[in-house]
């Protein structure tokens, strides 16, 4: 309900995240040089993250030649750290670019990490409009920077 009814920033969340120099509150879990990692606050599911180039673009064709593989490779690094830390059945990862494709941020491209499990869809969405997200996003924050750092 944060998400329909809350307040929303003129700004864009991603570039907010990556200033404010306040990691553990903005739940943004990786800087590299090109590209950064941040959890979704609004996941579609447990582990639910995001892997954003620093510099405001919104198209795959702004990118340079480094930030696109800087890119791709934080997103196969940030698969691999949620694969150990909590092991689901398989992932979605994708991107929708422009506002008709459903992009949220469409200025600021981001590509999605969604962890799965078999039998991760159930009743709860379709009758009682509820998604079960079974893990705070503070606890797998902790544990996933606990292994970035080990």
């Amino acid at each position: 309900m944060d998400y329909i009814v809350g307040p929303r920033s003129d700004g864009c969340f991603l570039c907010e995240a990556l200033a404010a120099n306040d990691d553990p509150a903005r739940f943004l879990l990786e800087r590299r040089e090109r590209c950064f990692s941040i959890f979704n606050r609004y996941p579609y599911n447990n582990g639910h993250l995001l892997v954003a180039p620093n510099a405001h673009k919104g198209d795959l064709r702004d990118l340079d030649d480094a930030e696109l593989t800087d890119l791709f490779r934080l997103t196969r690094d940030t698969q691999g750290l949620l694969a150990k830390a909590i092991k689901p059945h398989g992932f979605n990862i994708g991107m929708n670019l422009g506002t008709c494709a459903g992009a949220g941020v469409p200025g600021h491209l981001h590509v999605h990490i969604v962890p799965r499990w078999d039998g991760d869809t159930n009743f709860m969405p379709v009758i009682g409009g509820t998604k079960i997200i079974v893990q705070s996003l503070d606890a797998l924050y902790k544990v996933l920077r606990e292994l970035l750092t080990a």
